[in-house]
C-alpha cells in the first residue's frame, strides 16, 4: 500500500508536469503583419514596415517616417485524433482545437536621424487543446492552454550607411490553464467516477532579443536576429475533485512550482529585390527546443522535486517567399516554409503532439496613399500526423495509440499601415 501511495504521488505529479506545456504544443512565429504573406520568409531582412520592430529592430533604421500597423489575425485550428488502440473507449474527442483570436501592434519613430525608437505587442507562443472530459484519451489530457502577450520596445541605430544594429527588451505575460482526470479505478473493479486535477497561474517574465542588418545595396540586404530564450514558472495550490483517499497526500493545500523555458530563436534572413516588379526573399533558422523539453515540478509542501524530460531536440526552419508588384497599388506575396520536428514518433505524447510544420501563405497589399496601406493574408499550416504510441497509468495499463488525421490551423490577417 506504501508503494501504491508513493506511486501514485509521483504519477500524479508526471501528470502535471506533462500537462504543464500542452498549448504550446504548437509554436507559432505568426503576426497580423504583412510578413504572413509570404509564411515569414525575409522577416529579418524586409525592415520596409513598422512590423520590423518585432521581427528585427535593426530595420528600424530604414524608416524614414514615424509609422503605425495594427492587425487582427484570427485563427482556425483543425486537430483531429485518430484512435488505433486506446485502454478507454473509442471517443476520439472530436476538434480539439477551434477558434482563436490574436492581434498586433507595431510602432517606430525617430529620436534622431540614426537612433529609432519602436514598440511591437502581440502573441508570443502558444494555443490550446480541449478534448472534453470523457474521450478515451482523458488520464493523459482533457484541457489545456498556455497563452502568452508580449511587449516589446527597442532600439535600432544606424552605425553607417550599410550597417545597422538593434537591441530591445521581452516583456512576456504567460496564463496557464490546464486539466486532467485522474483513474479512481485502476484496477478496473467497480466504477468509481473519475477524479479532476487542475490547476491555472499565470506569470511575468523577462528576455530581450537582438538584430543586425547589412545592406549590400538598395535592392540587396541580410538581416540576422536573436531572441533570447525566457523562463517562466508557475506556482498555484492544486485543486483536485473526487481523487482517490490514496493520493490524499496531495490536497488543496499543497502549492506546485512549475518551470519551463520559452525557446530560445536564431533566424537569418535574405531580400533581394530582382526587378521593377519581382523581390525574393528567404530564411533559415534555429530554435532551442530541447531546452524547452525540460520541465521542472516541484511540490513544495511535500519537498519532492522532479524534471521531466521529453527527449526534445532543436528544431530548423528554412522558408522562400516572394513579392509582386501588380501595379503600382498593389503588391502580390506568397511564400512557403518548413519547421522541422522538435520530438520524433518514439517520444511523441499526446498532451504535446508536435511534429514537422509546413505553412503555405499568400497575399495582398493595397496603398490607398503615400501614407496609408492595408494588407490581408492566409497562411495553411500543416502541422503533420504527430503519430502517438503512448503508456501510462498508476499501473502502466493505460494505452493510447493513434494519429491526427486532420492536423491543419487556418491563419487570416488584416492589418492597416500609417505614415506620420
Amino acid at each position: 500500500m506504501k508503494q501504491l501511495y508513493l506511486k501514485s504521488i509521483l504519477f500524479l505529479s508526471t501528470l502535471i508536469i506533462s500537462q504543464s506545456a500542452c498549448a504550446a504544443g504548437l509554436w507559432l512565429y505568426e503576426a497580423a503583419s504583412p510578413e504572413l504573406g509570404t509564411a515569414s520568409a525575409g522577416s529579418a531582412a524586409i525592415a520596409n514596415s513598422a512590423s520590423t520592430a518585432g521581427f528585427n529592430p535593426a530595420g528600424m533604421t530604414r524608416l524614414n517616417d514615424t509609422e503605425f500597423m495594427v492587425g487582427i489575425q484570427p485563427m482556425y485550428v483543425d486537430a483531429k485524433f485518430d484512435i488505433d488502440t486506446a485502454t478507454y473507449g473509442n471517443d476520439d474527442g472530436g476538434n480539439a482545437g477551434g477558434f482563436v483570436p490574436s492581434a498586433s501592434m507595431f510602432y517606430v519613430t525617430s529620436l534622431t536621424d540614426d537612433i529609432k525608437f519602436g514598440l511591437a505587442m502581440g502573441s508570443y507562443l502558444g494555443l490550446g487543446l480541449d478534448y472534453g472530459e470523457s474521450w478515451a484519451g482523458r488520464y493523459f489530457i482533457t484541457e489545456g492552454e498556455l497563452l502568452t502577450l508580449a511587449i516589446n520596445p527597442s532600439l535600432g541605430y544606424k552605425v553607417n550607411q550599410q550597417f545597422s544594429i538593434g537591441a530591445g527588451v521581452d516583456i512576456v505575460y504567460s496564463k496557464l490553464n490546464q486539466k486532467i482526470a485522474f483513474n479512481n479505478n485502476p484496477f478496473g473493479i467497480g466504477s468509481t467516477a473519475d477524479g479532476m486535477i487542475e490547476i491555472e497561474d499565470s506569470d511575468i517574465a523577462y528576455g530581450f532579443n537582438l538584430g543586425l542588418l547589412y545592406e549590400f545595396s538598395e535592392s540587396t540586404r541580410v538581416g540576422l536576429t536573436y531572441r533570447s530564450q525566457v523562463d517562466i514558472e508557475f506556482e498555484d495550490a492544486l485543486k483536485l475533485k473526487n481523487v482517490l483517499p490514496i493520493v490524499s497526500g496531495i490536497n488543496s493545500s499543497t502549492n506546485t512550482d512549475i518551470e519551463m523555458n520559452l525557446p530560445a530563436t536564431v533566424i537569418l534572413s535574405g531580400y533581394h529585390k530582382v526587378d521593377k516588379q519581382w523581390s525574393v526573399m528567404a530564411n533559415i533558422g534555429w530554435q532551442d527546443w530541447s531546452e524547452f523539453g525540460e520541465t521542472d515540478f516541484t511540490l513544495k509542501n511535500l519537498n519532492q522535486k522532479f524534471t521531466d524530460d521529453r527527449n526534445f531536440k532543436d528544431t530548423w526552419h528554412i522558408a522562400l517567399g516572394t513579392h509582386y508588384q501588380l501595379s503600382v497599388p498593389w503588391t502580390l506575396m506568397a511564400g512557403i516554409a518548413y519547421d522541422s520536428s522538435p520530438v520524433s514518433d518514439k517520444y511523441r505524447t499526446i498532451d504535446m503532439p508536435l511534429d514537422r510544420q509546413i505553412r503555405y501563405a499568400f497575399g495582398a497589399q493595397y496603398e490607398f496613399s503615400k501614407d496609408l496601406s492595408i494588407m490581408a493574408g492566409y497562411e495553411l499550416l500543416d502541422a503533420g500526423q504527430a503519430k502517438i504510441n503512448q503508456t501510462r497509468g498508476i499501473l502502466d495499463n493505460d494505452i493510447l495509440n493513434g494519429d491526427f488525421k486532420t492536423n491543419i490551423i487556418h491563419i487570416m490577417t488584416l492589418n492597416a499601415r500609417w505614415k506620420f
